[in-house]
């Protein structure tokens, strides 16, 4: 639920701490303005200053897919699990319609890189399982 999507031709992912660690039984507290939400405009910003100009990637469009990592270091790493899932081929038998056409599938999404986590921990974390997939 805590996530922002925009389209472009290459993605990348984000994790920032936009909210801080809720009590026990509940993953996301409070909204944290400074380390949070300032990181979350800074990317993007700088996404919206790179898709503005032309010289910098002709023909290119960079879009995101920023997570909340909720300043805890296993709800990050579920989140940087839904990277993944994106890569992997849909479920579900041999991809036929009843009919026997194949069903019309979005292209995968072409993640690039991920910038996050805040805390090294957690960033340690993310790279490890997110080499696995390369």
């Amino acid at each position: 639920p805590h996530a922002i999507r925009l389209e472009g031709d290459l993605t990348l992912g984000g994790l920032f701490p936009v909210h801080s660690r809720g009590p026990a039984g509940v993953p996301c507290g409070p909204v944290k303005k400074e380390k949070g939400i300032h990181r979350l405009e800074a990317m993007l910003y700088a996404l919206d200053r790179v898709n503005g100009d032309p010289r910098v990637l002709p023909n290119l469009t960079l879009g995101a897919r920023i997570l909340d990592t909720c300043s805890r270091d296993t709800y990050a790493l579920e989140q940087a699990l839904s990277f993944v899932r994106s890569l992997l081929p849909p479920e579900g038998g041999d991809g036929r319609c009843a009919d026997g056409s194949r069903p019309q599938r979005p292209p995968p999404e072409r993640l690039v890189g991920v910038i996050g986590a805040s805390a090294s921990s957690v960033s340690i974390m993310v790279a490890n399982v997110l080499r696995l997939f390369a």
